[in-house]
């Protein structure tokens, strides 16, 4: 069975993809691979043979804090007076 280039929006992704998507090169992501796991990087999954790519972007999102962030709109202009 040959393997196929993956889809942008495959649920599952090999580990150049992953390494792919995040701009470092699958020796490097291989590198900090042990650190992250240790840290919750999802595991690869052993039915798929991949990490769920949803779960490693939740789980980079919420390492800088923006899980369920969400973009607010200006409350108005400021008012360095009243402080």
């Amino acid at each position: 069975m040959s393997r196929r280039a993956p889809h942008n929006d495959a649920l599952f992704a090999p580990e150049d993809e992953i390494a792919r998507r995040l701009g470092l090169t699958p020796e490097a992501w291989s590198a900090v691979v042990p650190v992250l796991e240790r840290d919750g990087l999802p595991r690869i999954d052993p039915l798929m043979n991949a990490r769920f790519w949803p779960a490693v972007r939740a789980h980079f999102l919420a390492r800088y804090g923006l899980s369920g962030a969400e973009a607010l709109a200006p409350d108005g202009k400021e008012n360095l007076d009243a402080l």
